[in-house]
């Protein structure tokens, strides 16, 4: 039975039109004195904290945990900043909305998230698009380098916040790269991908996940996933 659901956020609820990637190369400037930051680092499905740690290991910056709360704080104030203006491929992506709603009405599984972003990041991200509300607690960048760790942050999370105490078995991640994909598989969740990243269906699907889509804009698909996976 599912009783919580994981939803990553860039790619798979919204596209912020370059807003992190933006405020990403902002911070990094500032902190670390570089301007081509985000060279040869891919950020799809990577934690905050791991591009910050790999940005600055391609320069040869001293990295520790204070210089990463260093970055964060500098992102966060930048992406408040960027998230308001326009940007290529912005918006709340197909079907999300009318999903996080039903979803919501007909008071199922608990709704989390699991991100790579800074947890203020994440906020700032969704409260834009008025998404924050939906979600109870997770896991989120701060939390971890290495993504695989964040399923068992986010149950413990949600059990902190008044949610259900579940089994990985009982949880489906909801995400738009293999990254997200190998979270459910390592940690014995089911995951349902969806082509609204940087990754087709065939490449999702042969990364392992359970179900893969194109978007979420059929959600009675979508909601009969959720029961077969149960």
């Amino acid at each position: 039975m599912t009783r919580l659901i994981l939803f990553d956020i860039d790619g798979t609820l919204v596209l912020t039109g370059g807003a992190g990637v933006r405020a990403t190369e902002r911070a990094f400037r500032d902190v670390f004195d570089y301007t081509d930051g985000l060279t040869s680092v891919s950020m799809a499905g990577r934690t905050d904290a791991w591009i910050v740690a790999e940005m600055a290991l391609l320069h040869g910056c001293t990295i520790d945990d204070e210089r990463v709360r260093q970055f964060r704080d500098v992102y966060v104030r930048y992406l408040s900043e960027e998230i308001v203006r326009p940007g290529p491929r912005k918006g709340i992506l197909p079907g999300v909305r009318p999903l996080l709603d039903e979803l919501a009405r007909r008071g199922g599984p608990y709704l989390g998230l699991l991100t790579g972003n800074f947890h203020e990041g994440a906020r700032i991200k969704l409260e834009y698009f008025d998404l924050w509300q939906f979600f109870g607690a997770g896991a989120f960048g701060d939390d971890s380098h290495d993504r695989n760790n964040l399923l068992w942050k986010a149950i413990a999370a949600v059990e902190e916040a008044g949610g259900p105490h579940v089994r990985p078995s009982e949880v489906v991640i909801i995400g738009d790269t293999p990254l997200d994909v190998a979270v459910a598989v390592a940690g014995g969740a089911r995951s349902i991908a969806v082509a609204t990243g940087s990754y087709d269906v065939t490449t999702l699907l042969e990364s392992g996940a359970d179900v893969a889509l194109p978007d979420l804009s059929d959600r009675q698909a979508l909601l009969d996933v959720l029961e077969r996976l149960s």
